[in-house]
């Protein structure tokens, strides 16, 4: 797991299944390491105390087996403290001490034999353990107590629990950081899986990889597989019964607006002509409908997407002005190229011409009868952009954001479309990154003047050079 803060994302979030996992498992190596600190400090205590109340046993009743006084080697109070050194006391039949190896130790005779715990002052130095023989009454005999600081005995466990676990201490970060790289591994499959989810669109639903993500995981992405194998075979009836229907559409469209043109000339009064002239309208959105049906169908089951190469924009936008010209003539618009920069885009010749095709062809047909269509290519900001301004009524501010719906038309509008064209120069622009942008213009009264297409070539990588 990445400790870090990635993408705006903090490093530790409570929902994420990998944050919790190494959550846990550093808490079961803390209590587990805490625990075994605990038994070995136990188990050491309890050694140690026993040796040592062994050895004051030993030691007493060989002294006590004496029949004359013994000769001490007196001890001093750092071998007492520090070396553990044990203090030995010897008392007569009548309760006097005849003889001790540290003086100023003031322990009384203990009344009875075997183990005792004095404590004559604070802190684990104050506290004495003691061992003492059998009091005695005759003449002859000893009673011996030997005396240990249990200060040391505590220092000597803390010591030996402390060398003995040091190697754990030292190998739970170890331990821990094997954790961390083995659920880090494991997730980071998990995002590589993401990120091909991530990349699916309708055009590409590959099936994802089982070999690369963990078994337990396995399951998942197999029924994923087997989702997408269903939304192909889903899209791929939907695209085929769109191509179906404009293809079937389109003949008898195509001769009912025939027949409309031959019957023409005889059409007699202004009543009648006025009927035709809107039937002859609405044959001519069906048809101009149709067309974009199938574009539109053409773009999404595109399985083999054209190659992208390095285009320039000027050229491609000097050819979409010219083929659309018959538009502008037809309805007497002044069409008008200008470019002030030059730009490269890497993409496919078919997708860029679809984009400029549709925002001018939409251009043209919302500007009034004898209106004005600019296509420009400058740079704003320092970055290229591409400019398609009309005349025509543009769009309310609250209904701008559904321009690039499909079927969407502006309510109230009367010139022909189908409402698909921006929506295919969208669809085209985000495969291309590109990006469209759609703003009212305005007169000097404030009233709505038209409206401006700009396409940004900069999400693309365009390179540019100075005109």
């Amino acid at each position: 797991m990445n400790m870090r803060a990635t993408r705006g994302r903090p490093w530790y979030s409570p929902g994420s299944l990998r944050n919790r996992l190494l959550m846990w498992l550093v808490l079961v190596h803390l209590l587990a390491a805490v625990g075994v600190a605990w038994f070995t400090y136990a188990s050491y205590d309890r050694l140690i105390v026993t040796f040592k109340d062994d050895q004051m046993q030993m030691l007493a009743d060989s002294y006590a087996s004496n029949v004359v006084v013994p000769a001490l080697r007196p001890a001093d109070e750092r071998s007492i403290f520090e070396r553990g050194a044990f203090v030995i006391q010897i008392w007569n039949g009548q309760g006097e001490l005849l003889v001790s190896s540290w003086p100023a130790l003031a322990v009384g005779r203990q009344p009875s034999e075997g183990l005792t715990t004095v404590r004559m002052g604070p802190g684990d130095d104050g506290v004495w353990r003691i061992y003492s023989t059998a009091p005695v009454s005759e003449a002859g005999r000893f009673q011996v107590q030997v005396i240990q600081n249990g200060g040391f005995v505590r220092r000597m466990v803390a010591k030996r629990a402390l060398s003995s676990t040091a190697p754990i201490a030292l190998l739970l970060p170890l331990s821990l950081a094997a954790l961390w790289l083995v659920v880090w591994a494991s997730s980071r499959k998990l995002r590589s899986v993401a990120l091909d989810v991530a990349a699916q669109d309708e055009r590409s639903l590959s099936e994802l990889s089982v070999s690369r993500v963990p078994d337990e995981i396995a399951p998942l992405v197999e029924a994923f597989n087997s989702l997408l194998g269903r939304l192909r075979q889903a899209f791929a009836v939907q695209r085929r019964f769109v191509q179906d229907a404009a293809h079937e559409l389109r003949t008898p469209i195509a001769a009912i607006g025939l027949q409309l043109d031959n019957m023409r000339a005889e059409v007699p009064a202004e009543g009648v002509a006025e009927h035709y002239v809107h039937l002859k309208g609405g044959v001519t959105r069906a048809q101009h409908l149709i067309e974009q049906l199938l574009r539109l169908s053409r773009q999404e089951g595109s399985t083999e997407p054209e190659a992208p190469v390095p285009l320039d924009v000027a050229a491609v936008l000097r050819d979409s002005v010219a083929q659309l010209m018959v538009i502008a003539d037809r309805r007497r618009i002044d069409i008008g190229f200008e470019g002030s920069t030059s730009a490269t885009v890497t993409a496919p010749p078919a997708e860029l011409r679809s984009i400029f095709d549709n925002l001018i062809d939409n251009a043209l047909r919302h500007s009034p009868e004898g209106g004005v269509v600019d296509v420009r290519l400058h740079e704003v900001e320092g970055q290229p952009v591409v400019d398609v301004v009309d005349n025509g009524p543009g769009i309310p501010p609250a209904l701008i954001d559904r321009a690039f719906d499909r079927f969407f038309r502006v309510p109230g509008t009367v010139a022909e479309g189908s409402g698909l064209g921006l929506a295919i120069a969208r669809m085209a622009a985000q495969r291309n990154g590109l990006r469209i942008e759609l703003a009212n213009r305005h007169d000097a009264q404030g009233r709505l003047a038209g409206l401006q297409a700009r396409v940004h070539l900069r999400d693309a990588g365009a390179g540019r050079a100075s005109a």
